[in-house]
């Protein structure tokens, strides 16, 4: 029997290719079906009542109706308590849903068009806010899964694939440097040398004709490293490898970057010309951690490595070396702000790692991480928690230190100071102990923020100042954008507005590659324009609340609306109370009621 498929991303539709299917009838029982397609663990009747019929007489009564109508078309079972679920019955499928979960039932050229497309609900304002964040978080992941599957296709050696699902990702934004490198790629593999260079001119064009910039460096290296290189002369024999390998390992260590990649890219070029595809996938995982961590390489071409080396391995084994390519990807996710795309590769991650501790506590702390990043901080809290246990009985003093980190960043983040400060400390110690100066910027950032949030301005100011200086010495974008939003918040503290503007504009001028950092100075930035007056307060507010919603950042979703609302945001007042309601932060809820009273 033929599936049936639920089509809410798009005109909303019920399908089935072997019959007509009768379809719900009013905007408000789609509105309810998408509602609940995206509630994971359900959601109470009264709140889902309140958020859709707000004006009715009876709203419990309104959405008895519409849960009966939906009961008609999807079946007697499938939704039902309170709090509400969906439960559909075999064979039965939603697209939306099948995002949310990150599963492969989905095929990426089926998913087109936004959530509820052609549906207005400017009467249910609190519900045409979510919708809206919905739209934004669910074209993200949609577009970061069409990047994904060319990469995939392009790996398994389908580069006719490849270019169909990179064009169809460019379709929706044409701008996108990793799904123009993907395509170019893809032309070269198919022989399509001509076509390849005429998309790079293109890619050009629009740079520099729309926004002023140059050619992206990503998509230039995908047609000038498609030249084959040059034979070393060394016998492509595992033995080689491995020593290339080491070489590179030991030239990484001693802080020599940029030979060191060029030893495990050579260990990966005599890897290929070998039968022993397990070397190539632990050689292309090695290249790939190495651009990730040492040299700030986030594009396409880590990412094909990841994917090259995950055709390469054994697929649904235990196996370290495909653990590290899922965790490594759902890092680059992470950072990235696709959030359902990050807990699938994590998900698959932690399988892959059955039985191997050191590599199970590297992808809790990514997961930990995620959970942070979208507000669920008691997973969190439990991600990081676990992770440096596992860390500290391998005797791994960086992971620990990382670990322990961002422990102390969501104590912080909930206004626990006293375990934010210790556990950040002790991060401090491990990283001293290691003599790890490249991770420094971002604990003592956050070390001297949890003094700024206990009032001692001066310890604050000596600990936020050196994350400053660390950071730009080593340009590292990520920490910059941090510090600055650090030295701007001091500043604000000490009434200097003049000196706070400044420093957002500072933090502003890097491109963090890890959207939190920018989520977070964009916050700031907000909260700074909003106390000088400035006419750029809607700018930052409406920078931020795009990218809370497209990255799932539920915190900085609230906080974005909070700031709508004291620009005169009427519609934003309301919903502000309603999504604070699903974060439990209690530093988050102090902020609010001191901002807007109740």
């Amino acid at each position: 029997m033929a599936d049936t498929w639920i089509r809410l991303l798009g005109p909303p539709r019920i399908e089935t290719p072997e019959a007509t299917l009768p379809q719900p009838r009013g905007r408000k029982a789609w509105a309810v079906l998408a509602y609940l397609a995206l509630q994971t663990g359900g959601t109470s009747r009264s709140r889902t009542a309140a958020l859709l019929f707000p004006d009715a007489e009876d709203p419990l009564g309104a959405l008895r109706w519409n849960l009966s109508e939906l009961r008609r078309t999807l079946g007697g079972a499938a939704i039902a308590g309170d709090p509400l679920q969906l439960a559909l019955q075999p064979g039965w499928h939603c697209d939306a849903a099948a995002l949310r979960d990150s599963t492969d039932g989905v095929a990426p050229r089926m998913l087109d068009g936004q959530l509820l497309e052609g549906l207005a609900f400017g009467d249910c304002p609190v519900f045409d806010s979510w919708l809206a964040d919905q739209r934004y978080r669910l074209e993200n992941c949609v577009q970061s899964l069409l990047y994904e599957a060319a990469l995939a296709a392009l790996a398994s050696g389908a580069a006719g694939e490849a270019v169909e699902l990179a064009s169809q990702a460019l379709r929706r934004d044409a701008f996108n440097a990793d799904c123009n490198a993907v395509l170019v790629k893809a032309l070269v593999a198919l022989g399509e040398h001509r076509r390849a260079r005429e998309q790079v001119a293109k890619c050009a064009d629009l740079y520099h004709r729309e926004l002023g910039l140059p050619l992206p460096a990503e998509v230039r290296r995908a047609l000038s490293d498609s030249q084959p290189a040059a034979d070393s002369g060394v016998p492509a024999s595992a033995a080689a490898v491995r020593s290339y390998l080491d070489a590179g390992a030991a030239s990484l260590s001693a802080g020599s970057v940029d030979r060191g990649l060029d030893q495990l890219r050579a260990a990966v070029g005599l890897a290929q010309r070998t039968a022993d595809r397990h070397l190539l996938a632990e050689s292309l995982v090695t290249l790939a951690g190495a651009l990730i961590h040492q040299a700030g390489g986030r594009g396409a071409e880590v990412a094909d490595f990841l994917h090259r080396a995950l055709s390469a391995e054994a697929p649904d084994v235990v196996s370290r070396t495909a653990a590290a390519a899922y965790r490594e990807l759902g890092y680059l996710s992470v950072q990235r702000g696709v959030p359902d795309r990050a807990a699938g590769w994590l998900d698959r991650a932690m399988l892959a790692a059955a039985g191997i501790p050191d590599e199970q506590s590297r992808i809790l702390a990514i997961k930990g991480m995620l959970a942070s990043d979208t507000a669920h901080y008691g997973d969190a809290v439990a991600a990081f928690t676990e992770s440096g246990t596992l860390a500290e009985a391998a005797g791994n003093r960086r992971q620990q230190a990382f670990s322990g980190a961002l422990l102390g960043r969501v104590h912080l983040l909930r206004g626990e100071l006293e375990q934010a400060g210790a556990a950040l400390d002790r991060a401090l110690g491990l990283i001293a102990a290691e003599h790890w100066t490249a991770f420094e910027p971002f604990v003592a950032g956050l070390r001297g923020e949890t003094y700024l949030a206990a009032g001692r301005l001066e310890e604050a100011s000596a600990f936020i100042d050196r994350s400053w200086v660390m950071a730009d010495i080593a340009g590292d974008h990520c920490y910059m954008a941090l510090a600055a939003g650090a030295e701007a918040r001091l500043f604000l503290a000490h009434g200097d507005l003049a000196a706070a503007e400044h420093w957002i504009e500072r933090g502003l001028e890097p491109s963090p590659w890890y959207l939190w950092y920018s989520a977070r100075l964009l916050d700031t930035a907000a909260e700074v324009a909003i106390a000088t007056r400035s006419p750029r307060a809607s700018e930052f507010v409406e920078r931020l609340g795009k990218l809370a919603s497209r990255s799932g950042m539920r915190e900085f979703v609230v906080r974005a609306q909070s700031h709508r609302a004291v620009l005169g945001d009427a519609a934003a007042a309301e919903v502000v109370p309603w999504l604070a309601k699903e974060i439990d932060n209690p530093a988050l809820t102090a902020f609010l009621v001191q901002r807007h009273g109740g």
